[in-house]
């Protein structure tokens, strides 16, 4: 095997022992899978009738399910956190480097999990949105440019909370920093539209990083107009990436140095 893609290779097979580890832990799949469904039939079920969304929206549900969507994404994202606390306190990471596999390929491998958890848990949460009523009229190009966007902000929020498992010196720890990236939602465009906030909210929620996914996911899968918010929420992934592997980077010489 060429030494350049031994980085590649290790990070892959690190991304199958995450997913091997995460099929086994059924009680957290189930969790990760179900709550944003459950969360969705409360939100149509419950409150869709008392919530005006404006007149362009047949229904509830076709303004909420794009908000579910990413909200389902910082939930499978903020597993990712707790998993690599777990290998550092476990000690396995010493048995990792006496292999030669370095800090790149165990995270990157954690983050290649956490993406094909969440695209599973994402066309779930889709179907069952299609069975309750949403009905996307989205052109080819816009599931394109919509899955893209899923796809930064899965990769983004991952490597976020593999930093944030880096940084938390328990498990336990971990899983309540994470609380942030599943709380974020609530205070944006994804369950309410952000007119309809208290006034002092407003700039907050029209410029935290989830308030663009979620508006130009609703336009792309709506086919409606979305101007320029794909593009911002593309370059607040980028950012948070960036940082986020700098910082995790950083934090792993550190907790192994």
């Amino acid at each position: 095997m060429p030494e350049a893609l031994a980085p590649l290779t290790h990070a892959a097979t690190l991304a199958g022992r995450s997913l091997r580890i995460s099929r086994r832990n059924t009680d957290a799949v189930i969790t990760s899978l179900m709550l944003p469904i459950m969360l969705m039939l409360i939100f149509v079920y419950f409150f869709g009738g008392a919530i005006d969304t404006g007149a362009q929206y047949d229904s509830y549900v076709m303004y909420v399910v794009p908000g579910v969507l990413v909200l389902c994404v910082g939930f499978g994202s903020a597993g990712t956190a707790v998993s690599v606390s777990e290998d550092m306190k476990g000690g396995i990471i010493d048995r990792f480097r006496s292999l030669d596999i370095g800090g790149a390929p165990f995270l990157a491998g954690h983050v290649a999990a956490s993406t094909v958890r969440n695209l599973v848990s994402t066309g779930l949460v889709l179907g069952v949105a299609l069975l309750i009523g949403f009905r996307p009229a989205a052109t080819a190009a816009g599931w394109l440019v919509a899955i893209a966007v899923l796809f930064a902000y899965v990769v983004a929020l991952s490597w976020l909370s593999a930093a944030i498992g880096l940084l938390a010196k328990s498990p336990e720890a971990a899983g309540g920093f994470t609380f942030l990236m599943s709380f974020l939602p609530y205070p944006s465009s994804a369950f309410v539209p952000v007119d309809s906030m208290p006034t002092w909210l407003h700039g907050f929620a029209d410029h935290q990083p989830i308030t663009p996914a979620i508006e130009s996911l609703r336009g792309l899968l709506l086919n409606q107009p979305v101007g320029n918010t794909a593009w911002i929420a593309l370059v607040w992934a980028a950012g948070m990436l960036a940082v986020a592997v700098g910082v995790s980077g950083v934090l792993f010489r550190v907790r192994t140095r």
